[in-house]
């Protein structure tokens, strides 16, 4: 993937400088929540912490805040480039913390290289976390350092650069020999690096079985041997004394390559020295030691993997520590020790034998995904991860005697697991992975805006989609030069300039539209505007997807797909959905933007049609008819409407979860269901589909919601149609476009493969 420079600066500096902030658990909207949350309610806590220490994890927010501590020097390929610099990164960490596993972050750059005095600074910080992730610290002091703290803390600390890849490759190995048949402690394993990865997973592959006298490490000054002087105590574990002196030579009868060095540093030829079936783990990234295309070409036996996520089998660190961590931090581990990151690998391992979800495959863009030499270990977006590893690091680290707290009921920790992320929220990190596996043409109907051509930019870049952009010709080619973008073989059409296509898909147009009062001249004047000219595109295959909408109103956006292209075989009307992306994970908002005032069996249609599209996303929808009554409390024709909608529904879609007439409060909380209205089906089958009983209601609630609700908006997504067309909400963020556009890609790929 081309990540340009101006993209990322955009991305860090957009909105908020940075990528995370600090948003209050508690209500803070009154004179007594201040009195309560600070002075001098706060008083209570901290005497009750000063007499039970232990309560800090009851009071606090320690036990779910994890420290990502970086000196800056070793970040990513860059090297010593000070703890200011590596700011950026160890924000990412804390995203994926998050994102991943639920966990706080704050992330500390520590302006000190002296490993002493960098111990005692981490040291001194055990009281505020509950788990210490140490990260781009350079070799061999990161190994001192992580050593010393784990003596002196009693809490988690793990340096991930070490013990992430040796997890996540470790997994990949184990699978690997067993798909082979050979065993671990029978294989000759040669490591190309001395960094803190690659000797954490030289001594890691020791723990699962590879004997010391059969591995090889080699560093830039070749095969890292007994007799050279200056060995630091690290690298003397790994030295050999047989008469090994160059990488060539060691890899002559190899079972096992290991790369964590440099790129393009080893040959087609050394790979085909090696035994049948040679496992090669080339992990130096972007870059690997020899690329996937050549050692495939090499040897038709081996089985690869590397650290990009455009080749199978990427071992990715996001696999492991986010679950690591939270399986520590939730039985109050006073440390990682081996038997954790042991339980971790072998969990990682187990679940790549097991049966992939149909949600993975379509993430994915995959048939099938099934173990073998392409899947040796599970996929980043796999929802299983969370509730296959932290539990397996929760039960090692009770087993091994670390565990403060134990846990007794797993498949309430399980549950507890998932509504910590909010197991849906990768909704649209599924999508665009879809997106990218089968991208399609995505027309552009106002090609002429900066927002357009910056989203456009993108998607090509992320190999969500090909943009075809409609506009001004010359006016389009200024602002791509004027906002430095790489679209100049992209396609631009300009319907002025298309003379005989005007004509062509005026006769098209006046075809379907004769007995609706269209002249001729009329069908091609129309084909002049860029929406009924890209709606035209889409029809005739010239084009997969339809995005407009930035700068128009709705229905002048509608209108023209609704005329060219139609709605789908049994489809009476188009509905509008929008998904709030929330930390309660996604609900499906309809109609928001279509329908004004839908009588009963109006309604009826509109649930199937979005039922369907959550279905898309690869959610069971769930769904609440909402009304100002619950379940006829109140008289009028909205409740009287809602509630012969929902009887309706229910005899209509037997298979779906229905329950309305309800308050929408009443929807969302089971707890007032349980005590008032206990035949409700919502009942252990949480809402997730809200159906209005008319557009002002549902037009006004989610953007509410999306305003002061601190959720996500992603939308309008249109229902119902023939093909993929899509509207943009007026004035979306060129993030938002790129969300509707992979969603516009996912929907196109399915109008092929119904």
């Amino acid at each position: 993937m081309k990540i340009r420079k101006e993209d990322a600066l955009n991305y860090h500096q957009f909105k908020k400088p940075g990528k995370i902030e600090v948003i209050p658990s508690k209500p803070l909207s009154s004179q007594l929540d201040l009195a309560l949350a600070y002075s001098p309610g706060v008083a209570e806590p901290c005497k009750a912490i000063q007499e039970d220490p232990d309560s800090i994890y009851k009071y606090t927010a320690k036990g779910n805040l994890v420290a990502v501590i970086s000196n800056g020097t070793a970040v990513l390929g860059l090297g010593n480039i000070g703890p200011e610099a590596s700011k950026p990164v160890m924000e990412g960490k804390g995203v994926l913390f998050k994102k991943f596993a639920g966990i706080d972050v704050f992330d500390l750059e520590i302006d000190e290289n002296d490993p002493d005095s960098l111990i005692q600074i981490i040291r001194s910080l055990e009281p505020t976390f509950g788990g210490i992730n140490l990260e781009d610290i350079k070799a061999p002091e990161c190994f001192i350092i992580e050593k010393r703290l784990k003596e002196l803390m009693k809490i988690p600390v793990m340096h991930d650069d070490q013990h992430g890849t040796a997890i996540i490759s470790g997994a990949a190995l184990l699978n690997a020999l067993g798909m082979i048949g050979k065993r671990i402690e029978d294989i000759k394993l040669v490591v190309s690096g001395a960094g803190a990865a690659a000797v954490s997973c030289a001594r890691f592959y020791v723990g699962l079985g590879v004997k010391l006298e059969n591995l090889i490490m080699c560093d830039i000054e070749g095969v890292i041997r007994q007799d050279r002087p200056g060995l630091n105590e690290i690298h003397q574990m790994f030295a050999t004394d047989k008469d090994i002196h160059h990488i060539t030579d060691a890899m002559k009868g190899a079972d096992v390559f290991l790369g964590l060095s440099a790129g393009n540093i080893i040959s087609q030829e050394q790979v085909q020295s090696m035994a049948a079936n040679p496992i090669v783990f080339a992990l130096a990234n972007p870059t690997p030691e020899i690329s996937y295309e050549e050692a495939m070409a090499a040897r038709k036996d081996i089985i690869m993997a590397t650290g990009r996520s455009d080749y199978p089998n990427q071992v990715n660190n996001v696999i492991g520590f986010p679950y690591i961590f939270r399986g520590a931090l939730d039985v109050r581990a006073t440390g990682i020790n081996e038997e954790m990151k042991l339980a971790a690998a072998y969990a990682i391992a187990n679940l790549a034998k097991e049966p992939v979800p149909d949600i993975v495959n379509k993430a994915y863009g995959e048939t099938k995904l099934a173990f073998g030499k392409t899947y040796l270990i599970p996929k980043p977006l796999d929802p299983r991860l969370i509730t296959t590893i932290a539990p397996a690091v929760a039960k090692a680290a009770m087993a091994s005697g670390v565990a403060k707290t134990h846990i007794q009921d797993w498949e309430a920790y399980e549950l507890d697991l998932q509504e910590r992320i909010g197991i849906d929220q990768r909704l649209m990190s599924r999508v665009i992975a879809r997106a990218k596996k089968e991208p399609k043409r995505v027309v552009f109907a106002e090609a002429d805006n900066p927002k357009i051509l910056k989203a456009a930019q993108l998607i090509r870049d992320e190999g969500i989609g090909e943009p075809i952009l409609l506009g001004n010709r010359q006016k389009i080619k200024k602002l791509i030069r004027v906002n430095s973008l790489d679209l100049e073989s992209v396609k631009v059409i300009d319907p002025n300039e298309e003379k005989a296509t005007i004509r062509r898909f005026g006769e098209i147009l006046y075809d379907k539209r004769k007995r609706k009062g269209l002249t001729p001249y009329e069908a091609r004047k129309l084909m002049k505007d860029r929406n009924y000219f890209g709606a035209m595109m889409v029809e005739v295959g010239e084009g997969d997807a339809l995005i407009s909408g930035l700068t128009k109103d709705y229905p002048r956006t509608v209108l023209p797909s609704l005329q060219i292209i139609g709605v789908k075989k049994g489809v009476d009307r188009v509905a509008g959905m929008y998904i709030i992306n929330s930390d309660k994970g996604p609900f499906f908002f309809a109609d928001t933007t279509v329908n004004e005032n839908p009588t009963a069996d109006e309604l009826v249609e509109i649930i199937g049609l979005t039922a369907n599209g959550v279905r898309f996303f690869d959610i069971d929808p769930k769904v609440a008819i909402l009304s100002f009554s619950n379940f006829g409390s109140a008289k009028g024709n909205v409740p009287t409407k809602t509630a012969l909608a929902t009887q309706k529904a229910k005899d209509r879609f037997p298979e779906l979860i229905i329950e309305g007439e309800m308050q929408a409060n009443v929807a969302l909380d089971e707890n007032i269901q349980k005590e008032n209205y206990p035949f409700s089906a919502l009942i252990n089958n949480k809402a997730n589909t809200l159906i209005f009983p008319d557009l002002a209601s549902g037009n006004i609630a989610y953007k509410l919601v999306s305003e002061i609700g601190n959720a996500e908006a992603i939308g309008p997504i249109l229902l119902g149609m023939n093909k993929s067309v899509h509207v943009l909400q007026l004035g979306s963020s060129v993030r938002e476009i790129v969300n509707m556009v992979a969603i516009a890609v996912v929907d196109a790929q399915s109008v092929e493969s119904p």
